[in-house]
């Protein structure tokens, strides 16, 4: 048992060294927090606090002060936009571990509500700041976040403005299958995290033609849909194809 700790230690020191809560912590690994040494992991975890947020409840709404930011362990989160008039529109999901918040700003320029349960790590705003200042890695990794958003707005554009209605409902259920687990990558079998208002909303279509499109891909044998609201890919390049993607 011994030699085995020690071989541990050999190929991981500083995961010994971080918080026992860190170490699991798929943000740890794969997210922003993976650039932090253990000493601001420790302090980060002094100030860190762990809450549930259930299907429907905001995290943040659109034009609060942002006290405090917080990386996504577990759960869809649904980012969205209200116009003046009240009309709303939703303009992004994130998934585990994306970091939620833009550093620098004091008010919320979206909605960020959970779409599914979800599970939330946060930390005040004020520590994350100072971090980013501190630590040129952070800075890089919250960097490399908002490039990645800014590339996957772009390519939803692509799919609003150009693409037809099956390879609009298709890209959703590919972008699902590709970023629900961030430990296996693409997944096969899913729960669907937006109603289907939701999804018509967030694809510019109705909910019939939504409606319509996924029973044309399951008839089609591209998806198998099992209480209206599980869905199981049984080839995932078939339904990239489907969806238009390269």
């Amino acid at each position: 048992m011994d030699a085995q700790k020690t071989d541990a230690q050999k190929r991981d020191p500083i995961d010994l060294e971080a918080p026992v809560v860190c170490r699991a912590c798929e943000a740890r690994h794969g997210g922003v927090c993976s650039t932090l040494t253990s000493a601001q992991l420790l302090e980060l975890n002094r100030h860190s606090t762990r809450r549930k947020v259930e299907a429907g409840n905001e995290v943040i709404g659109q034009g609060e002060s942002i006290d405090s930011y917080s990386n996504i362990l577990r759960g869809v989160v649904k980012l969205s936009k209200m116009m003046a008039d009240g009309r709303q529109q939703i303009v992004g999901l994130q998934f585990a571990p994306d970091f939620m918040g833009r550093p620098f700003i004091h008010e919320s320029t979206v909605t960020a509500e959970a779409a599914t349960d979800a599970e939330i790590c946060s930390f005040p705003r004020a520590l994350i700041d100072r971090m980013v200042a501190e630590a040129p890695d952070f800075e890089r990794k919250l960097h490399d976040q908002s490039l990645k958003e800014l590339d996957e707005a772009r390519d939803w554009m692509l799919t609003l403005g150009r693409k037809t209605a099956q390879e609009k409902v298709a890209s959703f259920l590919h972008l699902i299958a590709s970023h629900a687990d961030p430990i296996k990558g693409h997944v096969t079998s899913f729960d669907l995290p937006l109603s289907r208002a939701d999804i018509a909303d967030f694809l510019g279509l109705t909910i019939e033609t939504v409606s319509r499109q996924m029973t044309k891909l399951r008839k089609d044998g591209i998806i198998v849909i099992e209480n209206n609201r599980h869905v199981s890919v049984p080839n995932l390049e078939r339904l990239r194809y489907a969806s238009g993607n390269d």
